[in-house]
């Protein structure tokens, strides 16, 4: 338990112990094949006291104190790795669950040291997502070095070297959304076949995410937040470091392109069976079905549904992802993940008035009400005018909106925003207890309009906790609402002094102040239902997605610039190339049918019906095409070209 403790502190890289336990020489092999010896013999007798000991202690000296660089190490190292996987393959009868824990803990430990290698780790993370339903040793493996590659992988969300080795390749992540998308769906069937006390006990366990999820969470995370976060250096103007954002960009979005298919495809599975769950559930006789249609959506949020989905959806609005590519390939599938909540939803809500008449009236008609057939049911959906009828669909403003700066404010920083809500009469201000300034004059000042030039409601400034040389502005930072007539109001702060030594950042945090239409947060609706909210959420990116696709490939730069060029009744006198018979022609010669040798401004020129009649025989080469003299003048004139004189030659 001490050197569990020791494990956890050495994780936290800003402990002294980290760096003290990173200086220590690492231990000889003739040590570590000692250890071997004392485990072989333990595992000999049935020592299990020992063999968890050692356990550990394997996995202290995997962490900090070996390296796997001489031959002989080496061969101490597959010695180890041998006992290991023997004890973690044990029967399970042989074997208590708090040794194969800490087997686990020693390979995940251990894991670069026992698996040199990109290909041996994958083929062991292969091994384990494959069989791993089928071995409980397997399984908990898995679970332990997914769990310990999402939290490195959260931890480095923002890039580093170490993305790659964190980050498992397609095959693998399949592989892992598999599993994810066979859990969502054993997840979900419980609800339709577990008895009622387990159904009880199963909501007390959700939205808890399982190490696959939690993985899957990780690298979804990972990679939008760097494809959506971070922005190019824009002091680095350089044509390699241009190009290298731009092909990272590129790789990042056909990562997330990848991702967000296979997802998509699986999230397609798991409303399948929602549906038919809950399909199954309203022709049931289940005395605790209303309470299981209830639970249905809590249970659902703690599928991939409600993991994965909504930051997917929400992160595919954002510009850097509103391409033509992703709506392209991404259409189809939101397409029917519409279809499929729209009609979930549906089904959740024609059951509200079901459960009301079901206590007046008999049971017999009770029962023929409860229990519909598949087309009386369609025939109702099709009757119900929508699964948003009736719902309290919240204000956009009803939980107010947070106005703040960054914690704590630095040297020459500004600050301005305003807050406009709709219909409002008069606005209410609460700010937080921690707002602070070093002095009085780095003040925040509140006008009751959208500019500094409307009328100014009040200023605060300044701390309480002793630092700076004055205290605060006026009362200080106020503790009540701050009521504001009007429907808008601005916010202007601005640090004017220099940052001092002993300012702690506590006397510098800044501010942050809730804006609320309503003079409390009692009103405010708690929300759609969750499948409504899916359903409403891939609406609206299936429409931004069919917005993209009627719009088609952005206009490039030489399209502008040659725009009013393309438009010119000038190019409207020429003679293009036509498609006669299935095969492309030269331009055609000038047609005897006599052209106008004067473009009239005001209509558009069209050709005669002749001129785009092939001739017979042979085509001709592509003429050259006689401007007017009058139209060739004004040429020169805009060009500045002068008309070549011919010279005769000297002979």
């Amino acid at each position: 338990m001490c050197i569990h403790q020791l494990n956890l502190l050495a994780a936290s890289n800003n402990l002294p112990i980290t760096n003290f336990l990173g200086k220590q020489h690492p231990i000889e092999a003739h040590h570590l094949s000692s250890i071997c010896d004392i485990m072989e013999k333990a595992m000999v007798n049935g020592d299990t006291c020992i063999i968890r000991c050692i356990l550990v202690v394997f996995q202290v000296v995997f962490k900090f104190f070996f390296s796997p660089q001489t031959e002989r190490n080496r061969d101490i190292v597959r010695r180890s790795g041998l006992l290991l996987w023997q004890l973690l393959m044990a029967p399970r009868d042989q074997i208590c669950s708090e040794i194969q824990k800490e087997v686990c803990l020693a390979i995940s430990s251990g894991l670069n040291i026992l698996y040199p290698g990109e290909a041996e780790i994958n083929n062991l993370l292969k091994l384990v997502l494959t069989e791993g339903e089928r071995n409980s040793g397997l399984s908990q493996l898995r679970d332990v070095i997914l769990t310990n590659l999402a939290e490195q992988l959260q931890n480095n969300r923002f890039g580093s070297e170490d993305d790659d080795h964190y980050r498992l390749n397609d095959e693998l992540l399949h592989y892992i959304l598999k599993i994810v998308v066979r859990e969502s769906c054993v997840l979900i069937t419980k609800c339709q076949t577990v008895s009622k006390d387990d159904f009880q006990r199963l909501l007390s366990t959700v939205p808890a995410a399982s190490s696959c999820l939690r993985y899957l969470m990780a690298v979804q995370n990972h990679l939008l937040s760097n494809t959506i976060l971070i922005k190019p250096d824009e002091n680095d103007d350089s044509d390699s470091s241009l190009q290298g954002e731009t092909l990272k960009v590129q790789e990042l979005k056909t990562s997330i392109l990848s991702l967000a298919t296979q997802i998509l495809t699986g999230c397609d599975e798991v409303l399948e069976m929602l549906q038919q769950v809950t399909t199954a559930l309203i022709n049931s006789d289940i005395s605790d079905r209303e309470q299981r249609l209830k639970g249905l959506e809590q249970i659902t949020k703690a599928t991939m549904l409600g993991h994965l989905l909504p930051v997917l959806l929400t992160s595919l609005m954002h510009p850097n992802l509103q391409t033509l590519t992703m709506a392209d390939a991404l259409m189809p599938q939101l397409v029917q993940l519409v279809l499929y909540t729209s009609q979930t939803a549906l089904l959740l809500k024609t059951q509200s008035p079901v459960f009301s008449e079901l206590n007046s009236s008999p049971s017999g008609a009770s029962e023929q009400k409860g229990k519909l057939l598949p087309d009386e049911r369609m025939l109702e959906e099709k009757e119900e005018p929508g699964f948003l009828t009736g719902l309290k669909i919240p204000a956009p403003w009803a939980a107010g909106k947070t106005v703040e700066t960054v914690h704590p404010v630095r040297d020459n920083y500004k600050f301005k925003e305003t807050v406009h809500i709709p219909g409002a009469r008069c606005l209410y201000l609460r700010f937080d207890n921690r707002c602070s300034s070093q002095y009085d004059y780095d003040k925040l000042v509140i006008y009751a309009g959208p500019n500094t030039n409307s009328r100014k409601v009040a200023e605060y400034g300044g701390n309480t906790l002793g630092y700076g040389s004055r205290s605060v502005l006026g009362t200080g930072w106020p503790k009540d609402l701050v009521k504001v007539e009007g429907d808008t109001v601005t916010f202007s702060f601005e640090m004017r002094s220099g940052r001092e030594h002993n300012t702690p950042d506590k006397a510098m945090w800044g501010f942050a102040c809730t804006v609320r239409a309503q003079e409390s947060s009692e009103d405010v609706s708690g929300g759609l239902p969750f499948l409504v909210d899916l359903a409403l959420g891939l609406s609206v990116l299936a429409c931004s997605m069919l917005r993209i696709l009627y719009n088609g490939p952005e206009i490039t730069k030489d399209e502008e610039t040659c725009h009013e060029l393309l438009r010119s009744k000038l190019l409207q006198r020429c003679q293009w190339q036509v498609e006669a018979n299935g095969v492309i022609s030269p331009a055609l010669t000038p047609s005897p049918s006599p052209l106008p040798l004067t473009i009239e401004e005001d209509r558009e020129f069209t050709y005669p019906s002749d001129v785009l009649v092939p001739p017979v025989g042979h085509y001709f080469d592509l003429p050259r095409i006689r401007l007017p003299p009058g139209i060739m003048i004004k040429l020169r004139e805009i060009s500045g070209r002068a008309r070549p004189q011919f010279r005769p030659s000297i002979k």
